[in-house]
């Protein structure tokens, strides 16, 4: 009969936690620190949300998660310290989620042959991410990161959701949308 690890318990437990929260879990680590052990669970909003992850549901997550852990016997005596946040700005875009998660971002994707394409993400599907008016396939994508905007634009400037506006050429081709 297998056991599972202590991760896969605190999985578990966080799973249905942030569930409650409507978040999902996106990673769990348990790390050594000393006499005790640090516990960081990562939540996210599910694929199909727009926008920040709520603090008050970070610490409603949190909160059901501690009283979860303390009454079970999962964490055995040793002591530990539980870390729940959110991925945060600077998580790169690594996987179909992630990119799902960023519509409507301004977004940089780093492709298979080293070029960078800085625009709006505009969708991510099964044909690959659309970055302003430019699809590049999933097996084209590398990875990617989201711009920190200080004041992000309430609507595309051209009034479709494809436009980058911001002049730098740095974006798909104007005439053909190639990349």
């Amino acid at each position: 009969m297998a056991t599972s690890s202590p991760v896969d318990g605190v999985r578990a437990l966080a799973g249905a936690a942030a569930s409650a929260a409507g978040l999902v879990v996106e990673n769990v680590t348990i790390t050594p620190a000393g006499r005790r052990r640090v516990l960081r669970v990562v939540v996210d909003l599910p694929d199909d949300a727009l926008g920040g992850v709520p603090m008050d549901a970070v610490t409603t997550v949190s909160q059901a998660l501690s009283e979860l852990l303390d009454s079970g016997g999962l964490m055995g005596g040793a002591p530990y310290v539980l870390e729940v946040s959110s991925p945060g700005a600077d998580r790169p875009l690594t996987e179909r989620r992630h990119w799902i998660r960023a519509r409507t971002r301004l977004v940089t994707a780093v492709l298979a042959d080293g070029r960078t394409v800085t625009g709006r993400l505009v969708s991510a599907d099964d044909d690959g991410v659309r970055i302003d008016e430019a699809t590049v396939p999933w097996g084209d994508l590398r990875s990617g990161r989201v711009e920190l905007e200080f004041s992000r634009p309430e609507a595309p400037d051209d009034g479709n959701g494809t436009g980058d506006g911001n002049g730098t050429g740095d974006g798909p081709d104007d005439e053909t949308g190639e990349i």
